[in-house]
């Protein structure tokens, strides 16, 4: 008898919802049709956030950016309003019922998590244009939340990982074939290279950003003996296919990243400490102010401008004579230095930098894509925008996240017994470095696009540190380390 009461009550809304929309869709109302749809995303969040995760991974690339909009905010539809209704069912959860693990709030990298977002508070509650900060520190809020608190309790099951790799890289996979049609009815042109694969994602560098990210990790599917053929066979095409998509998004820093990626590797398998690299690096930095002079004049003299050749392409990376990218580029990045001195302490507030810059350009230093709207992107890097956005401890305290997340990643790869956890930590840690060398030259982490990947690779590192690294080859879990 229940068991028909609610079948009838199933064909009674059903018919009801029909007879609505169809009165909906005659006076040309189409948004009702969206009802089953947010029913379903309203049950996964209440019954089973996990999955609802796990399906905004997969959202993600297919996501559009609708731009410029309500004060020149941004917004991507349908993830950013799921992600942060996530967000506040895993909060009312938590106050509900705490579940986060102890072991994850004591971690180093969530404690310098913690620091960067109440230092940008501090400076959103000084902003200039409080409403752009608000948004961005929501915006980045729910980023963390979702993808590194929630997703660190997700990958305590080792698969999920890789579900969540495998959801990325396949509807990424759908947007690559997109813009690679798309591209061969132009002939592969290399301007309209630039905004292809718009609406989404915004430019080729994000787009390339992502393709160099996830490189490593499908490389990782490929060569892997422990996976059956067909598993091997499907990375080995995609694989391709990002190659393929590499060389045809004219993405000058994809391929710088991936050269450093490979360096690290080679750094990896000499075994060197992380410390000892880290000085390399501090001493190379140092060398690099002491001499920027003679540098500086070296690189005026290539005259290269990004080409559909692939030799003379790469070459251009070091153009700041003539091409207009590199020029722009350092045009940000002076406007910057100039607001940073100017608030050096408290910054002009998050996310204002592309509403504030305009004033500090020179002119000769102004290109031919210049602007003084701040409709043309931001300070062109994920270390230099917080610098002026939320002062000294506001670039300090992102950068210590980086060096705690490159030193687990590291101390992981060294101590870890498991084949497959090891070499995914390596493969994770190599994505993870060409977003970070990526970040030294644009900044995408106010973007879905970027933002799921980036967080949750930390968010895997520190799981396999805390859940994963005492296993052995047969999977038990090893006495000393537990």
């Amino acid at each position: 008898m229940l068991k028909q009461k609610n079948i009838k009550w199933v064909y009674a809304l059903s018919i009801a919802f029909i007879l609505i929309n169809a009165v909906c869709t005659y006076f040309e109302f189409y948004y009702f049709n969206l009802l089953p749809a947010a029913v379903l995303i309203l049950l996964l969040a209440l019954f089973s956030l996990d999955k609802l995760v796990l399906f905004v991974v997969f959202l993600t690339p297919l996501a559009i950016n609708l731009q410029n909009i309500d004060g020149g905010l941004g917004l991507s539809l349908p993830t950013e309003p799921i992600i942060f209704g996530i967000m506040i069912v895993f909060i009312f959860k938590q106050l509900h019922s705490n579940t986060l693990d102890v072991k994850l709030m004591k971690h180093p990298i969530t404690i310098a998590i913690l620091i960067n977002l109440v230092w940008l508070f501090i400076t959103t509650i000084t902003s200039d244009i409080p409403i752009v900060s608000i948004k961005f520190m929501v915006s980045r809020l729910w980023f963390v939340i979702v993808f590194y608190f929630l997703a660190t309790q997700l990958f305590k099951n080792f698969s999920n990982i890789k579900i969540f790799i495998w959801l990325y890289i396949s509807s990424f996979s759908i947007i690559i074939v997109y813009t690679l049609y798309s591209h061969a009815l132009v002939n592969f042109d290399e301007q309209i290279a630039n905004y292809i694969m718009s609406p989404f994602y915004n430019d080729h560098t994000v787009y390339g950003a992502m393709l160099a990210m996830f490189f490593p990790l499908l490389l990782f599917f490929t060569i892997n003996k422990k996976y059956s053929g067909s598993i091997k066979f499907a990375a080995s095409l995609l694989l391709i296919l990002f190659i393929v998509a590499l060389v045809f998004s004219y993405t000058r820093a994809a391929w710088v990243s991936l050269a450093i990626a490979l360096i690290v590797y080679f750094v990896l398998l000499l075994r060197i400490r992380f410390r000892n690299v880290m000085i390399v690096f501090i001493s190379a930095c140092s060398l690099a102010l002491v001499y920027q002079t003679e540098i500086v004049m070296k690189l005026e003299k290539n005259r290269q401008d990004a080409s559909q050749d692939f030799d003379k392409h790469i070459e251009s990376i070091s153009n700041i004579s003539t091409d207009a990218s590199n020029l722009e580029r350092l045009n940000r990045w002076n406007a910057a230095f100039r607001m940073f001195q100017e608030r050096p302490f408290l910054g002009w507030g998050p996310g204002t930098y592309s509403f504030e810059y305009a004033p500090f350009q020179h002119a000769h230093e102004k290109t031919i894509i210049s602007t003084n709207m701040g409709d043309k992107g931001n300070a062109h890097s994920e270390y230099i925008g917080p610098l002026c956005e939320s002062g000294v401890l506001g670039a300090l305290t992102f950068i210590f996240i980086i060096i705690y997340v490159l030193s687990t990643g590291f101390r992981l790869y060294y101590t870890v017994k498991e084949n497959e956890i090891k070499k995914m930590v390596l493969m994770i840690l190599l994505g993870f470095i060409t977003y970070i060398v990526h970040g030294g030259l644009n900044n995408f982490l106010d973007t879905d696009k970027a933002s799921v990947p980036f967080w949750g690779f930390i968010a895997m590192l520190v799981a396999i540190d805390i859940y994963h690294k005492g296993k052995s080859d047969d999977g038990v879990t090893s006495l000393t380390s537990a």
